[in-house]
């Protein structure tokens, strides 16, 4: 028992919080808006289906990163673990601190130097669950490490240098410098608090607060919870007006199926402009190429059309809106491949979807008759498009065709992809992964890189890798 004399600590400062979240919790959602769950030494906490990536980090640990570099070789390496040093640029290690007495009067400043060393800032990143959760579980950092060198084979790591931010969590003035950082880097907190609302080009403000339209603001600024800034006055960013204790609202964790994948539209999109000289022959190998196709296929037809018709009867085509240049829509032409009641077991399944955007895909999909398995297996289904390609709607190469609804979802991709026609095969449908939680991240990517790049080299090499991927369908029967 301490004596009466004793002077006992003071309790800990409650962090505050910006829209229910402490701060801690506002670099969990940053991360959760670029596809990264962030998973740490220790801690209890899900490791969701849906992130793209897991950040690596010990408690004590924040880090901030471009991943530019790192997704780039994780995506041609592809390594089990990508371990990160990060050479962090800033001038000094240290925060200065004032010194008072008893009375709260002032002593002296005094000047603390981070205690952070190459132990405690080792990151990593990963898509494989399993290794953040082996991560997660492990009794402390260093046998966390140790435990991923000795389980991950040395061919499936590597190693990458790269320029950073790294903060202590466990010290309050670090923590609070992280989220400085994060709110002039963050252009859109939107996209993973629900609370957050514009308030004018980069302020934000709690979704229960009323426009504060007669205050000037200059730089950053987020607005808490409850909180009244006196009409006229000036507020200089970057800065958080946390909420008031008294209308703090509740945490509220990630919606991460929610996500709207903005990152890959951090950029301007510029769509190659082809000369008219292209434009014509491309029309022209379109023509040359649907009508080479309908001589091979034609003869397939018969035999199609019959086995649909006794699997599930008339209708033997399947129409669905879809846009082309400009947004015009057309109908596009299918082999029907899905049972008659398609649309009302789609809604029963919605919950089971595992695509990452608007469009809906399962695995063993119970609206396809076993005929449409095989059509699709074997790309059969989209042979009628030669017709759609006959006609203008479609030309051999681009985007894939997608009905208003799924190209309303993020404008500035649906801009970039109606500046072309959509094509019976294209670089998504060569390229895409089916990863969960990426596959709409990869559509958009494709997508763009395509109206950037294309060429007659691009065209041509996506034919022959779909031309690939077709006999390997039937190699693998």
């Amino acid at each position: 028992m301490p004596s009466s004399s004793a002077k006992l600590a003071p309790p800990a400062r409650a962090m505050p919080t910006i829209w229910g979240l402490s701060p801690l919790q506002v670099y969990d959602h940053f991360w959760a808006s670029r596809g990264v769950q962030v998973v740490r030494q220790g801690e209890n906490s899900e490791i969701v289906d849906d992130a793209e990536l897991f950040l690596l980090l010990d408690p004590r640990s924040l880090v901030l990163l471009k991943l530019t570099l790192p997704v780039e070789q994780l995506h041609w390496i592809k390594p089990q673990i990508l371990y990160l040093r990060l050479h962090d640029n800033r001038q000094t290690g240290y925060q200065e601190t004032i010194l008072t007495d008893d009375d709260d009067h002032f002593l002296r400043y005094q000047r603390v130097y981070s205690s952070t060393d190459s132990q405690l800032t080792r990151v990593a990143l990963t898509t494989d669950q399993q290794i953040a959760r082996r991560w997660q579980n492990a009794p402390s950092p260093r046998a966390g490490w140790r435990q991923l060198r000795q389980t991950i084979p040395a061919h499936l790591r590597a190693t990458q240098s790269l320029p950073g931010r790294v903060f202590d969590a466990s010290r309050e003035p670090e923590l609070m410098d992280c989220l400085r950082h994060i709110i002039q880097v963050w252009k859109r907190p939107d996209s993973t608090i629900q609370r957050a609302r514009r308030n004018g080009p980069s302020v934000w403000r709690d979704s229960e607060s009323p426009p504060q339209n007669s205050v000037t603001f200059v730089g950053q600024i987020w607005i808490g919870a409850g909180r009244q800034i006196d009409p006229g006055a000036s507020v200089v960013g970057p800065a958080v007006l946390w909420d008031d204790p008294s209308s703090r609202p509740e945490n509220q964790s990630v919606q991460w199926r929610e996500i709207e994948p903005i990152q890959v539209l951090d950029r301007p999109i510029a769509p190659r402009k082809l000369t008219s000289a292209a434009r014509v022959a491309k029309r022209a190998f379109d023509i040359a190429f649907a009508l080479l196709g309908l001589a091979l296929t034609l003869p397939l037809y018969p035999l199609i059309a019959l086995a649909v018709m006794l699997q599930d009867g008339w209708p033997i085509f399947f129409m669905h809106r879809r846009e082309t240049l400009a947004g015009r829509e057309f109908p596009c032409i299918k082999f029907r491949s899905m049972w008659k009641n398609a649309d009302r077991v789609k809604q029963q399944l919605a919950r089971a979807n595992q695509a990452d955007g608007p469009q809906f895909f399962i695995e063993n999909d119970p609206r396809l008759t076993r005929v449409g398995i095989f059509l699709r297996r074997f790309q059969l289904d989209e042979i009628p498009q030669f017709w759609n390609i006959l006609l203008g709607h479609m030309s051999v190469v681009g985007p894939r065709p997608s009905p208003r609804s799924e190209n309303q979802f993020c404008p500035a991709w649906r801009e970039a992809r109606l500046s072309v026609r959509p094509g019976l095969t294209g670089l998504w449908q060569v390229n895409r992964t089916r990863q969960a939680g990426l596959d709409f991240q990869e559509w958009i990517r494709y997508d763009i890189e395509y109206v950037e790049n294309i060429s007659w080299k691009l065209d041509l090499w996506i034919i022959w890798q779909t031309i690939l991927i077709v006999l390997k369908g039937f190699k693998n029967r």
